[in-house]
């Protein structure tokens, strides 16, 4: 199982606000961490965070590069009312439905703000009020102000805020956090790093905590990490829905479970050779996974990196994920630990001689 150390570092990380366009907290956690067993770590304009472990292979070796996602889905302020109520349009993909009566947790220009999410009370609505789902445009964050003045003094338009809900531990090796997706991606990326700098193999592994990747409609920091460092083969590593709770159709999505081990996608933007890579490893290592099919996109950082420069190797591990962007998801310890150790088993199998053409 994973460190005592690496889930302390885990659980900072998964409490650090950093919604996308804003992920400069965590992404500082993620290079502290970085820093305690590499020294080769940078950061760039777009928000992304690297840290970098030489193989053998010298100039010659392939790079890897591992992406996980730091940012988390959040919201932004739009307009502060006369009365100091503040309104908001989400950043990433919300449902509405999730956020009435959350705290919010705000970052603010002195300091982090806090409020509750505002409406109307069951009591005052009419019969055909209390049918319809909320809207974003229905809500409001009091933040206990008497007016605007006071509201400014604190928050003004454009500051980002997260549901102020923190990292849980559950019983069996589970976890509950606002911020899994895909903040996990990024520590298991950094922890799969760790593992490959204890017996580094031939390649060169770059470990990049992504920007941008819940708004990225055009490869978000992916593409600029794939291309910056001139990866020849890559992994993302993002979370995908568990099918182990009520109302999943398994014969839909596939069957995924906490606790069942990583899971490795086939088909759409994914190299084949990688694929193998991957799956070769988690059976040599008699390690349990699970097969998603994509036969389009993939909706994470893998869409971007295949088509850098003159196109990219790119695998994609995922970590079943139960409740996706909701205050609470739900994820397994068991599951991050597996994924850390079978990334870094994988890129000790790559040498200079790896061919990632699948002739």
């Amino acid at each position: 199982m994973l460190s005592d150390s690496s889930i302390v570092f885990l659980k900072r990380l998964l409490d650090t606000p950093g919604p996308s366009g804003f992920e400069g907290a965590p992404a500082r956690v993620w290079r502290t961490e970085a820093a305690t067993f590499t020294t080769a770590i940078r950061a760039d304009v777009i928000g992304n965070s690297y840290a970098t472990v030489e193989g053998s292979g010298g100039a010659n070796a392939p790079t890897i590069l591992l992406a996980g996602h730091i940012d988390e889905i959040g919201v932004i302020i739009t307009h502060i009312d006369d009365n100091g109520y503040v309104y908001f349009e989400p950043i990433g993909g919300w449902d509405p439905q999730v956020l009435v009566a959350q705290r919010m947790r705000f970052l603010g220009r002195n300091g982090e703000v806090f409020g509750v999410i505002g409406k109307k009370a069951i009591h005052l609505m009419k019969p055909e009020e209390r049918e319809k789902a909320s809207k974003i445009t229905d809500l409001w964050v009091d933040i206990g102000v008497k007016n605007k003045a006071e509201a400014l003094e604190l928050l003004q338009v454009g500051d980002a805020g997260v549901i102020d809900s923190r990292a849980m531990d559950m019983p069996n090796h589970r976890i509950v956090s606002r911020s899994i997706d895909d903040r996990i991606g990024a520590f298991v990326v950094l922890e799969a790093l760790r593992r490959y700098a204890e017996n580094p193999g031939h390649a060169r592994v770059v470990a990049a905590a992504t920007a941008q990747e819940e708004i990225g409609y055009t490869g978000g920091g992916a593409r600029v990490a794939a291309h910056s460092q001139e990866a020849t083969m890559a992994i993302a590593v993002d979370v995908t829905f568990a099918t182990d709770h009520p109302g999943v159709k398994k014969e839909e999505i596939g069957e995924h479970n906490i606790g069942g081990g990583p899971v490795l996608t086939r088909g759409s933007v994914v190299s084949p050779v990688v694929y193998r890579l991957l799956a070769d490893t988690a059976q040599r290592l008699e390690m349990p996974f699970s097969i998603h099919a994509a036969g389009r996109f993939t909706s994470t950082d893998a869409d971007a990196m295949q088509l850098a420069r003159s196109g990219v190797a790119t695998g994609l591990v995922s970590i079943p994920n139960r409740y996706m962007h909701s205050p609470n998801e739900m994820v397994s310890l068991e599951d991050l630990d597996r994924a850390a150790t079978l990334i870094a088993e994988t890129c000790r199998a790559v040498t200079s001689t790896t061919d990632f053409t699948d002739r």
